[in-house]
């Protein structure tokens, strides 16, 4: 008798425990790129997880037709028509977020997290439990990006959303923006402290050491 599949440890696996961006660091490109504000974040996120879930879906369906030579190309190929599909709908309904966004929803077709779910997961499972491993994944994804993108427009623009949470100095408020929150490297310390802070939090997270440093000599009395 096959062992019952336990979908809520694979929806729920990659939110903390396993997340894709924090423990194995996939996927940060998008994280220090979009996360400037919340909206682009979210949108992003959305993007992705459902790309994630629908290629891991179809990738699954037809693994058994797929020979191994070529896997690779059919999976870029499945992913890139997915995020041109994506990618149009932006333009057409959300054209000023399809612009912050520029080039990086084009990139979720070589973003590690995607391929990496549908080569080491969608591809040796049966379609439900491949997308909603994928589905983890991406939310887990999100939860990140989201984070970063509160903070980063939080502190760099006094909102949220676009919507004014602080008073600003220059309105004749108190809160001075803090622009260097609005840079790439702003959100790079974040995700370093993030990453910092779980590990801590989660010993289990770290990983061994690859070597041992030789042990010291003592001094001669």
């Amino acid at each position: 008798m096959a062992a019952k599949t336990d979908y809520w440890d694979i929806l729920t696996g990659p939110l903390i425990r396993q997340n894709p961006v924090t423990l194995q660091i996939l996927g940060i490109c998008s994280a220090l790129a979009v996360t400037t504000s919340l909206a682009t974040a979210l949108t992003m996120s959305v993007a992705l997880t459902i790309v994630l879930t629908l290629a891991a879906g179809i990738v699954s369906v037809i693994r058994r037709h797929i020979p191994d030579t070529i896997r690779l190309i059919v999976q870029i190929v499945i992913v890139a028509s997915l995020v041109i599909v994506i990618d149009q709908v932006l333009q057409a309904y959300f054209a000023e977020i399809s612009r912050a966004l520029s080039v990086y929803v084009g990139l979720i077709t070589t973003n590690c997290l995607v391929l990496g779910r549908t080569e080491a997961y969608a591809r040796h499972h049966r379609p439900l439990p491949a997308m909603v491993d994928a589905f983890g994944n991406g939310f887990g994804y999100s939860v990140i990006l989201i984070l970063l993108g509160g903070i980063r427009e939080f502190f760099g623009n006094g909102a949220l959303f676009g919507v004014p949470v602080l008073p600003l100095a220059d309105e004749g408020g108190w809160f001075t923006p803090l622009s260097l929150m609005l840079l790439a490297p702003s959100a790079f310390f974040l995700l370093g402290l993030l990453v910092w802070a779980l590990r801590s939090l989660r010993p289990e997270q770290v990983e061994a050491p690859e070597h041992t440093p030789p042990a010291r000599a003592e001094p001669a009395e």
